[in-house]
């Protein structure tokens, strides 16, 4: 039984991405707006930082796609997408944090 278990808990995080309303796509892409998030990415070009559609299709398979991206906002990352490093958001709330990283896996090309 732990064998089909295991496929479960991997595509939970997909199908939080999937689930997300309109409404709750709206308010995550204000929130991005209002942290500045689209200073350096949009939803499908490429500006400083990659599109979300790239992120998105980059984490489709990851299982743990939302912990990633909410590290990587809470945190900053450097080299995952070139030279140029993604700065920290740290006053950024936990629940903030996985409202953006959950909508941004939703946004397609």
């Amino acid at each position: 039984m732990r064998f089909f278990l295991i496929p479960l808990l991997l595509l939970s995080g997909l199908s939080q991405a999937a689930d997300m309303t309109a409404a709750a796509q709206a308010s995550a892409k204000e929130l991005a707006q209002a942290s500045g998030c689209l200073s350096c990415h949009a939803l499908t070009e490429k500006i400083v930082g990659p599109s979300y559609a790239s992120v998105a299709d980059k984490y489709k398979a990851d299982g743990d796609a939302v912990a990633s991206l909410a590290q990587s906002i809470q945190y900053g990352s450097k080299g995952k997408w070139g030279r140029i490093p993604m700065p920290a958001h740290p006053s950024l709330s936990p629940e903030d944090i996985k409202t953006l990283a959950t909508w941004v896996l939703t946004v397609k090309k």
